[in-house]
């Protein structure tokens, strides 16, 4: 199969990436302490989310502050000293990072899956290793996806055996944290066509990261182009992501899950900033006969309307999380299709409501809204950029198969 590479804009430039955290992140205790944090982070990060978007300024500081809280960890097995959050929990936590800013909430969602990709598939040694660096602080990018391929299961990125290491070889893109990542997970396939994570470090000779990212949203997840000119990857950090969907799991629920708690951050945002709009700054409509736009009734019953749906996406959301929990303790065919059917679900709700409030965020605060310095039309830019992952056409269609004719949905990385 032949892959078009996608060309590189020659402004674009390649990035070194950051050195290991000095100090050991925080570990958190309980699931209590985690959404504690998680609004800790969101109040240090939500004053500058709207001129990072507008400028395209990276969340340097933001990123370091967020990973040594110790929410980059609160997956990691409790055996390994980890928290071990229920996921209904995970989730709420990158729905409140992502209600401050969804580029920050996402640049988590390829770490915390490889962190249960790990605990799914890796060899004993290899979990005690990662796990240490998780603890530690250590961030994971990526590097899966692949520009030209024609779905996105398709890989042209390879490695050879060659000892103690192996030697990658490709080029990927879409490739979310990469560029201030320390280890950068990537996807490569065997001689048997199966798929692996060589976790390479960010600096290893051979691995370039391009800045190329020009998405109208989600600007600044930190993705780019990355080039893999032979890059050598220790066997300790070869991880066979495939074996993770021969046997029932839920690492493809997990990844979703971080997707739907992504989308119902951005719809939350959006419907605070339209109720703080309208309070402050909007005009009662002339033939409303009131003097505040918020005494408006028929903007009362679409806000209503729309708190409404985002609370059902909410409780979806936490719905599928604790299905996620129960495929994570008891894996088996029944347990993961319950808890791929509960995401699917959710993450239908928490892409309409996205789309919906982003864009009912202007009907009801009105040309004001409009103008640049308010940027507010970053959260329409960030929902329609953002649910474009998975289509929710194939989710309807995955639960409608299920609940008509008892087909459980397919298994792999995107269900």
């Amino acid at each position: 199969m032949v892959v078009t590479s996608k060309k590189i804009d020659p402004r674009a430039k390649a990035v070194s990436g950051l050195p290991r955290p000095k100090t050991p992140a925080h570990v958190i205790q309980n699931d209590a302490e985690a959404i504690a944090v998680a609004a800790t982070i969101a109040a240090r990060i939500r004053p500058g989310a709207a001129q990072r978007d507008a400028e395209r300024i990276w969340p340097v500081d933001e990123l370091e502050a967020y990973s040594q809280s110790g929410l980059w960890s609160i997956n990691v097995p409790r055996s390994y000293g980890g928290p071990e959050v229920s996921y209904a929990t995970l989730a709420k936590v990158i729905e409140i990072v992502s209600a401050a800013d969804p580029s920050i909430g996402q640049i988590t969602q390829n770490h915390l899956g490889i962190v249960a990709a790990i605990r799914t598939v890796a060899a004993e040694d290899q979990k005690e290793i990662l796990f240490r660096e998780v603890l530690h602080g250590t961030r994971f990018g990526n590097a899966f996806s692949e520009f030209g391929s024609k779905r996105a299961a398709d890989f042209e990125t390879t490695f050879e055996d060659a000892g103690d290491h192996v030697v990658v070889t490709g080029r990927k893109f879409y490739s979310t944290g990469a560029l201030l990542a320390h280890l950068v997970p990537i996807v490569a396939v065997d001689g048997e066509g199966r798929a692996w994570y060589a976790i390479a470090d960010r600096n290893a000779d051979g691995l370039t990261v391009i800045d190329d990212w020009s998405g109208f949203g989600q600007r600044t997840t930190l993705s780019g182009t990355v080039i893999l000119d032979r890059v050598r990857v220790p066997k300790t950090h070869l991880i066979p992501g495939w074996k993770g969907y021969a046997e029932p799991s839920a690492d493809g629920a997990i990844f979703q899950l971080i997707q739907v708690a992504v989308d119902t951050g951005i719809a939350r945002a959006a419907i605070e900033d339209t109720v703080a709009f309208v309070q402050t700054k909007s005009r009662a409509w002339i033939d409303s006969g009131r003097d505040r736009a918020s005494d408006d009734p028929y903007t009362i019953q679409a806000v209503g309307g729309l708190t409404v749906r985002l609370h059902a996406a909410q409780a979806l959301q936490d719905l599928a999380g604790h299905a996620v929990d129960r495929a994570v303790d008891a894996p088996n065919a029944d347990t993961v299709a319950a808890a791929q059917i509960a995401t699917a679900e959710a993450k239908i709700l928490s892409t309409e409501i996205a789309i919906e409030a982003t864009n009912k965020l202007f009907e009801l605060a009105g040309t004001r809204a409009t103008l640049a310095e308010h940027n507010l039309d970053r959260h329409w830019r960030n929902a329609r950029t953002h649910t474009l992952h998975d289509p929710v056409r194939w989710k309807y269609a995955i639960v409608g198969n299920h609940a008509l004719n008892g087909v459980n949905p397919p298994f792999h990385a995107w269900s």
